[in-house]
């Protein structure tokens, strides 16, 4: 009995060095051919041309996105808390990749077949909005790992929720919070209520 518990914590203690080397030698591959993450420290997003009346009212707006840039002390906290329970509860615990979120998506994909959850994180997501496609195969998933990686080691979780909900797209040519509070209720990102926070939020899994 001891002889067979000894081979098997052999097993998985040779399995998880096989990993480990595996997960390295994959880094080491693919690193390399990857954009520079700290490019998003000098990131500029495109605004539209905005004309307003001598009483500071908006006239008339003109550019293919609409997006009303926020700095991250300018969201309210109601609306950070329904994104990151939406997209990412996880966000301020793991290192840009949330092992348990992708060991759940593996497992799913093992047991049905389908790729019924992504395990992205908000990190992830970042990387892919700004490096890469959003064709779904496993190296672009990889490269996705490896980029929410480096980008958390560049930037502060303050700094990636700030670009993640200035960047991502919410229909209607919105791009970024501001512009989908005032696309979908003509209201400033302060004064949307919980609800309306919550149903914006729910907009890219949408």
């Amino acid at each position: 009995m001891l002889r067979h518990i000894k081979y098997i914590f052999a097993f998985i203690f040779i399995s998880f060095v096989m990993v480990i080397i595996a997960g390295a030698s994959i880094y080491y591959t693919l690193a390399p051919q990857l954009p520079a993450t700290e490019s998003l420290k000098e990131t500029q997003l495109q605004t539209p041309l905005r004309i307003f009346s001598s009483e500071n009212k908006l006239i008339a707006e003109f550019g293919d996105k609409r997006r009303i840039p926020m700095s991250y002390e300018q969201i309210p906290e109601q609306v950070i808390y329904a994104f990151l329970a939406s997209e990412d509860d996880r966000f301020f615990e793991h290192p840009g990749v949330d092992y348990q979120g992708l060991i759940r998506a593996a497992y799913s994909l093992a047991t049905t077949g389908k790729k019924a959850q992504g395990g992205s994180t908000i990190t992830m997501q970042l990387a892919r909005n700004f490096f890469l496609t959003t064709e779904k195969t496993y190296l672009r998933k990889l490269n996705e790992i490896i980029l929410a990686i480096q980008i958390e080691q560049v930037l502060t979780k303050q700094e990636i929720l700030e670009l993640y909900l200035n960047k991502i797209y919410l229909g209607k040519r919105a791009y970024g919070i501001g512009a989908a509070a005032q696309v979908y209720y003509g209201k400033t990102l302060p004064e949307l209520t919980l609800p309306e926070a919550a149903m914006i939020a729910g907009l890219p899994k949408a």
